[in-house]
């Protein structure tokens, strides 16, 4: 390597929680730098499941982090080309990276809800992957499915 390694970029914590990973999850959140919008939408959403699992002694915050953590992938396949042929090579994932499927993964699911607010679609995608049911938690259990089918094909990984 010529260049040297880039800086990781140091995100710092959110206001309310003093959590990092609250931040990075806005900022997946966040359209056109609209960073406060996304904290308001991330805190209703938080507010809304507190509200729907009162049932539960875990804080919000917790059911949050458990769905992240329900719907982290372990595995995924990547292409690559072996004598003219394309196989699905299963391959672990690094900790950072499987953060940020995660929490893609949520918000996609729960911009595609149908409901009123992205808040309330949120609050609903998040009780399902902590429920391990909704889309993201499909998404998930899909790409282990992939890895499982393709497992053959791992003594090519790169």
């Amino acid at each position: 390597m010529r260049k040297a390694k880039p800086k990781k970029h140091v995100i710092l914590p959110d206001p309310v929680f003093n959590d990092v990973k609250v931040s990075k999850f806005v900022n997946h959140l966040m359209y056109d730098g609209k960073k406060s919008i996304s904290y308001e939408i991330f805190y209703t959403a938080l507010d809304a499941v507190k509200n729907k699992m009162q049932n539960e002694e875990k804080t919000a915050l917790e059911i949050w982090k458990k769905a992240l953590d329900n719907i982290t992938p372990q595995v995924e396949v990547k292409s690559r080309r072996v004598g003219g042929a394309t196989f699905q090579v299963p391959t672990e994932i690094r900790p950072e990276r499987k953060e940020s499927i995660s929490m893609k993964n949520l918000i996609a699911f729960a911009r595609k809800r149908g409901g009123k607010s992205m808040a309330e679609k949120l609050a609903s995608e998040i009780v399902d992957a902590y429920n391990e049911q909704g889309g993201a938690f499909k998404r998930k259990e899909d790409m282990h499915r992939m890895a499982e089918a393709n497992r053959a094909f791992a003594h090519f990984r790169f």
